[in-house]
């Protein structure tokens, strides 16, 4: 049955359902309301689970690592600033291989300060060696969540989901919240298979030195590769379950014949749904979602793209002095094909800046124009600018 909630509260009710033993966070907007719903949880005897207040998002991210290791299934989640104070922890946590879940609740990066909606959080530790999965709409984020636990638990691989912040976390949907049967028939108990023992003491994140640090990088390297399968698994079976599937590595939609498509990850992708329904019919034109960041689905994404002539990639986040991110992966990807389509590049939203339907007729009317280069923001005010910013 559909329930109104908003986003956040859904997320901590989905994290409530895969029974998670130990739980450590530490408040930033526009994540806080997910921790808090779950320690109303806890305050109200719903969930049974050991809930940490800390005092940083390093010593959240700290507190997960020790838990999962010695043997809990664990959850945090932060945004933008908190991210980044995380980062050391989340190096190690992906290294190690331990499977913990974190929801992202992106937002920007300072300075200068933003609290609203964009992907430069999430993307600025892309290299830290999580598995991210970006959600489209709060029921994408409900489930990919509980796919996530089992993705985790079985590549010994970190999972980052990500949300819109506000956009997603503050906004109402009718959401279909599994029950617990459903959940624990898809997502067995939590084990780790190098759990600490004092029994049987193992050393874990030792020091390596130079004559095998890069063998430890390849096998993360291609745990990463490998657990595209596993997401793809994962997908497949909660589907059987709930009826429900969120697109596995990537997904489709539109008229087959179209040589043209829009490329794009979370919320977003709302927005462009919209505004395609509002084509004349003879501009057929796909949508591709970018539901797995890490790993790169490059087969998948060639496969979906090799008889297309233009893929616009539409991003919230920017590498300054690059440009694009997804686009620049998406171009080398689609590089491979024996005839590999025009890739253009956009960013959008920054900052949270709103994201009209009327963005679409400017997407697509690069086609018809001359390509003056891959990367563009949309939007920008000049006038706003210094003279020689402009």
């Amino acid at each position: 049955m559909l329930q109104a909630l908003e986003g956040s509260q859904a997320v901590a009710q989905a994290v409530a359902l895969c029974r998670p033993q130990v739980i450590a966070a530490y408040p930033i907007t526009p994540q806080t309301h997910i921790v808090e719903n779950i320690s109303k949880l806890v305050a109200d005897g719903k969930l049974r689970c050991e809930f940490i207040s800390v005092e940083s998002e390093f010593s959240a991210a700290s507190v997960v690592l020790g838990a999962a290791l010695a043997g809990s299934r664990a959850y945090t989640a932060s945004a933008s600033q908190g991210i980044l104070l995380m980062a050391e922890v989340l190096f190690n946590i992906a290294g190690m291989r331990v499977p913990i879940v974190m929801t992202c609740a992106n937002r920007a990066v300072s300075s200068p300060l933003s609290i609203w909606n964009d992907q430069q959080d999430s993307m600025a530790v892309r290299d830290a060696g999580w598995i991210q999965l970006y959600c489209a709409d709060n029921q994408e984020a409900v489930d990919t969540t509980i796919q996530a636990y089992r993705i985790a638990e079985r590549t010994e691989l970190p999972v980052m989901v990500c949300m819109d912040g506000f956009t997603l976390t503050h906004t109402l949907e009718g959401i279909d919240i599994p029950n617990q049967k459903q959940v624990d028939a898809y997502l067995p108990p939590y084990q780790f298979s190098r759990t600490l023992d004092p029994r049987n003491p193992i050393s874990l994140g030792t020091l390596v030195g130079p004559d095998f640090y890069t063998e430890a990088r390849h096998s993360h390297h291609q745990a990463i590769l490998n657990a595209q399968a596993e997401i793809v698994s994962a997908d497949q079976d909660w589907l059987a379950i709930s009826g429900r599937k969120t697109g596995g590595l990537l997904s489709v939609e539109g008229p087959e014949q179209a040589k043209t498509a829009i490329l794009a990850i979370g919320s977003v992708l709302g927005t462009l749904r919209a505004a395609l329904r509002e084509l004349p019919p003879g501009e057929p034109v796909k949508l591709i979602k970018l539901r797995s960041f890490r790993p790169f689905p490059t087969e998948t994404l060639k496969a979906a793209c090799k008889d297309l002539d233009n893929v616009i990639v539409l991003e919230r986040a920017l590498s300054p002095g690059s440009g694009g991110i997804i686009g620049l992966e998406v171009l080398a990807a689609l590089s491979e094909l024996p005839t590999p389509p025009r890739v253009h590049n956009f960013a959008a939203g920054l900052g949270g800046r709103d994201i009209p339907l009327e963005i679409l007729p400017k997407l697509l009317s690069v086609l018809t124009e001359p390509n003056e280069g891959r990367f563009k923001i949309i939007d920008v005010d000049l006038e706003k600018l210094p003279v020689e910013d402009r």
